[in-house]
């Protein structure tokens, strides 16, 4: 796995380590098994980001601290110029740009998302968290399948959906998507 899937498994162990929780406590935030959470300690293993926002909104952590690791310090404004967000490439088909990693105390995270192509017969990874969800495509086709729904997306295109509901997505004509991401 990455450096930074290993680097956000660390985060986990140390923030699990300095609140006491047990590791029991934290798989029932995540709706994991110990086993499974304790997997994502290890860094051996995908770590999706309704995961680490279940984390962040149950325990009062900035989402982007537990992307990132750094503390967000602005409170009036923070810019985020082109090509310039911190990122983290949670899979190869996943890179998630946080475009407000330095205000703190945000009521949203915004992030520009780029989903690669993956091939026609494989499965759309379906995750869930607690909120609601704004998208919409910067460049290129998406296809998001919500609740059983499937909606293909253009350029220019959004969707504001509850983001509870199962969802996951995949860029189209063999061609990379970038979409706004707003979690709620």
């Amino acid at each position: 796995m990455n450096e930074q899937i290993k680097q956000i498994a660390e985060r986990l162990a140390g923030l699990r380590d300095v609140l006491e929780i047990t590791p029991e406590e934290m798989a029932k935030v995540c709706h994991l098994t110990p086993e499974e959470y304790l997997r994502l300690e290890t860094g051996t293993v995908d770590i999706s980001v309704s995961t680490l926002h279940l984390i962040s909104q149950t325990y009062g952590i900035e989402l982007t601290t537990l992307m990132f690791g750094d503390e967000p310090k602005m409170n009036s404004y923070f810019v985020t110029r082109k090509g310039k967000g911190t990122a983290v490439e949670r899979t190869k088909a996943y890179k998630y740009q946080s475009l407000a990693a330095g205000f703190a105390g945000r009521k949203a995270d915004p992030f520009l998302v780029t989903v690669h192509p993956k091939p026609e017969d494989e499965d759309i990874y379906l995750n869930a968290h607690p909120g609601q969800e704004f998208n919409m495509v910067v460049s290129g086709r998406l296809l998001l399948h919500i609740n059983g729904k499937e909606v293909i997306l253009e350029e220019g295109d959004s969707i504001y959906f509850n983001s509870e509901l199962p969802h996951g997505m995949k860029a189209l004509d063999g061609e990379k998507v970038n979409f706004l991401a707003v979690i709620i």
